[in-house]
């Protein structure tokens, strides 16, 4: 990791960073979906290079960015695609509403594997649709988590009459599994059978361990392509969430048309820092990603271990993709869940106890009471201090407990 240093601890307080700004000072934030880490040079040089110009006018769509996102996809996994077939838009999860309301109408239901990312469940009813949940199954082995798919409970809810969309989160967030290439195959069948429409979120697929590798649900054959939306975003990866620039791609023409229009009257388009961001990390960012990668992969295997050796009464995940791990704190679950607003998204116990914020697993849906999600893509020291803290409390929870 030459030339890197994670291990420096920025202060992002008081700078309007949703990630500290509704937690007090004291408290360790390990909640939001984003990085402690600076983003990779060339990104910051090439947004410089813009605000040296000092005109911030609108922009086009860049040719030379859908020219490097094609070689990316390409390179990375063999999938050809179309210039046409890139649609630039500023969000995953608009790009997620956007293709609810332009597949489904008032009543219809969109399918999804809870627990997962707030924004899936939330969506539907924004749109006057109704979740059809095919909940993940949950395993057990002593203190470590996993979940696998139930494919005759996914066949049920795609086969509801009125499911028009498969919100699939590949990687999946909040469990950390990468799909493999039989079970991808598999929920694509099963919606080409019962014509349904994916939308693949894979907003975390360049961010991988040990050896798994991602597959887009759309490059598995011709068949699922023309079924398939991929939504895709350097923010996660580089660490630009806050830039706004993500692109889907839409290889079947009447899928396109229809996204589009749907999108049109919008008026969401990709701001000029977005687009030279985008077009920084993906051309210049790989050393960057290679070394942050191995970092954060040292991060997940401490905190596994951590977890394993002090905190036994917590089940943990070892997720194979994301920065994400999925705590079981049953034992320590609150019946207090008043919060309101941004405040919910933080679960209690170790808030209260620990001064630590990790994402209530309330939030994620069926499955997610008395479990919480923990970022660690922070540095090494505030990770062993956030730990050590979790730990502190659990004694003393303990220790009362035993009164």
């Amino acid at each position: 990791m030459t030339g890197y240093n994670f291990d420096q601890v920025i202060d992002r307080r008081h700078t309007n960073a949703v990630k500290y700004a509704i937690v007090d000072d004291d408290v360790l934030p390990l909640w939001v979906a984003d990085m402690d880490f600076p983003a990779p040079e060339p990104v910051v040089e090439a947004l410089h290079r813009c605000v040296d110009q000092r005109i911030f006018g609108y922009t086009l769509n860049s040719p030379e960015l859908r020219d490097v996102l094609r070689a990316h996809l390409l390179a990375k996994y063999n999938w050809q695609v179309a210039p046409e077939a890139i649609i630039f838009i500023p969000g995953v999860v608009p790009a997620l509403n956007i293709a609810i309301r332009a597949y489904g109408n008032p009543g219809d239901g969109v399918l999804m594997q809870p627990p997962v990312y707030p924004p899936f469940i939330k969506a539907p009813p924004g749109a006057g649709q109704r979740a059809v949940c095919s909940e993940l199954v949950r395993r057990e082995d002593r203190n470590r988590l996993y979940y696998e798919i139930d494919f005759d409970d996914f066949e049920r809810a795609a086969s509801d009459e009125r499911t028009r969309l498969f919100s699939l989160c590949s990687p999946h967030n909040p469990t950390g599994r990468v799909w493999t290439r039989d079970e991808l195959t598999r929920m694509a069948e099963i919606c080409l059978k019962h014509d349904v429409v994916i939308c693949s979120d894979e907003i975390h697929c360049d961010l991988l361990f040990d050896d798994n590798q991602h597959i887009p649900t759309a490059a598995l054959s011709p068949e699922i392509a023309a079924r398939t939306v991929t939504l895709m975003a350097p923010s996660k990866t580089y660490n630009i969430p806050g830039l706004g620039f993500s692109f889907a791609v839409i290889e079947d023409e009447a899928l396109r048309q229809r996204f589009e229009a749907t999108l049109a009257p919008l008026g969401l388009h990709v701001n000029l820092l977005g687009f030279a961001a985008g077009l920084a990390a993906y051309r210049d960012g790989q050393p960057w990603l290679d070394a942050v990668l191995a970092y954060m992969q040292a991060n997940r295997d401490y905190t596994t271990a951590y977890i394993d050796t002090h905190l036994p009464e917590v089940r943990v995940t070892h997720p194979e993709g994301t920065y994400l791990s999925w705590l079981d704190l049953r034992t320590f679950a609150s019946d207090d869940e008043s919060a309101e607003g941004l405040a919910a998204w933080i679960e209690p116990f170790f808030l209260k106890n620990a001064r630590v914020a990790l994402n209530n697993g309330l939030l994620f849906g069926d499955g997610g009471h008395g479990f919480a999600r923990l970022n660690f893509a922070t540095p090494r020291s505030v990770l062993v201090e956030a730990l050590e803290r979790m730990y502190g409390a659990v004694q003393r929870f303990q220790a009362t407990a035993g009164k």
